[in-house]
């Protein structure tokens, strides 16, 4: 039987340079994708093609409220945006790590653009991120 869970409690937190953002509080969407690229090793004689995992792959994306100021989402993301040396820390539901709640460490991961300023009236503004690239490793062990 699958087992379904609501997810309303994961933990984003972002490093960029010395300066770390815990961004839970501002994000409403968030998809992790990972993998690894695929290598063909067909050879002479098979009957199908062959594959195995090549450089790992990573996407982050996220959906954040803009906010300025010091410590805030705009300072983040104008920092961010072009640095390949960002990492990422995300889990599911809070920051107790377990097999239910596996944290995602990415590092290297780069933000190639942002829109920093998105306004319209009447709404809260909020601004969807991609970040690409970088490793990741899976984590379920408590600290």
């Amino acid at each position: 039987m699958a087992t379904t869970t609501f997810l309303s409690n994961a933990t984003v937190n972002i490093t960029q340079g010395m300066t770390s953002y815990d961004v839970s509080d501002q994000c409403t969407a968030l998809t992790l994708t990972i993998g690894q690229d695929e290598l063909e090793v067909t050879a002479f004689g098979d009957t199908g093609h062959k594959f195995v995992g090549g450089l790992q792959s990573v996407e982050v994306s996220m959906t954040l409220f803009l906010s300025y100021g010091t410590g805030e989402i705009e300072p983040l993301l104008a920092a961010a945006v072009g640095q390949g040396s960002t990492t990422l820390v995300i889990s599911p539901s809070g920051t107790t790590e377990s097999a239910s709640n596996p944290e995602y460490t990415i590092q290297g991961a780069m933000l190639a653009s942002a829109p920093v300023i998105s306004s319209t009236v009447g709404e809260i503004s909020q601004v969807d991120l991609t970040w690409v690239g970088g490793t990741w490793a899976r984590d379920v062990t408590a600290p």
